[in-house]
């Protein structure tokens, strides 16, 4: 694990944070090559960027303390300023409310535009996750036997205080989760961009998106120690349900619709 990419002096870069920021720039560029390929001003892209980054921020946070009710009500300043604790899906619904307000205002089409977002949501996902594994920010899995099982003894947080909690030694070896999601990631952002030339209905590489994430958290949940909530499920499982069932049945509906030029 390489929690702190670069120290000078009392400045640390952490490899969380450039990870992320090399995942914005990245998704930044393929949105804005995009939005010219479909005859929109690419300088938008950047503005949609800033936009989807305040949102999914916000969303994310505010998603930990709907989570986590009374530990806010007993911590509000800790909780809300905390560095740690986003979660995804408060993240994209955050992120998705902030950029759709920015398109109204701009005056540009949602469903066109979210499809152009739809491949760099992905490969951002992707990229952001290899910053999870590298920096061991706790998306670590379930134990294993596997060859590719690993220890994350200088995680950002806590290893050794982690493993006891649940009951485990620290030299046990566990599911990369993180590395699993990349991977994921990865196949579904390929997916979308040799998609992306075909005459779709506008808003199918979105609905894509959606329903193709959804099975890749789905799956990775199973290997993650994560507290179950109903019926054998986590509440990432139940969400990612919910979220495939919407785009599922918005890529079915739209196939009733006229074909995007």
């Amino acid at each position: 694990m390489v929690p702190v990419l670069i120290e000078l002096g009392p400045v640390s870069i952490y490899t969380f944070g450039a990870l992320m920021a090399l995942a914005f720039l990245v998704s930044g560029s393929i949105v804005a090559v995009e939005l010219e390929r479909k005859g929109m001003d690419p300088e938008h892209a950047w503005s949609i960027l800033f936009w989807a980054a305040l949102g999914g921020l916000v969303g994310a946070r505010l998603f930990v303390v709907f989570d986590d009710w009374r530990g806010f009500l007993e911590h509000p300043v800790s909780i809300l300023l905390s560095g740690s604790g986003f979660v995804w899906y408060g993240g994209l619904l955050g992120g998705v409310l902030s950029v759709t307000l920015y398109l109204r205002s701009a005056g540009l089409a949602w469903l066109p535009v979210v499809d152009v977002l739809a491949p760099g949501l992905a490969i951002g996902h992707a990229i952001g996750r290899i910053g999870c594994q590298v920096a061991g920010d706790g998306d670590w899995g379930k134990p294993t036997s596997l060859p590719w099982g690993m220890t994350y003894p200088r995680a950002v947080i806590g290893w050794t205080e982690w493993a006891r909690s649940v009951g485990l030694p620290p030299t046990v070896r566990v599911h990369p989760a993180p590395v699993y999601e990349s991977l994921a990631y990865s196949a579904i952002f390929l997916v979308l961009w040799q998609l992306r030339r075909r005459a779709l209905p506008a808003g199918s590489l979105f609905w894509a998106y959606l329903a193709l994430s959804s099975v890749a958290r789905f799956a990775v949940e199973a290997v993650r120690i994560e507290p179950v909530v109903a019926t054998g499920l986590t509440q990432a499982q139940w969400i990612a349900i919910v979220l495939f069932i919407v785009g599922t049945a918005m890529l079915v509906s739209r196939r009733m619709e006229p074909e995007a030029p």
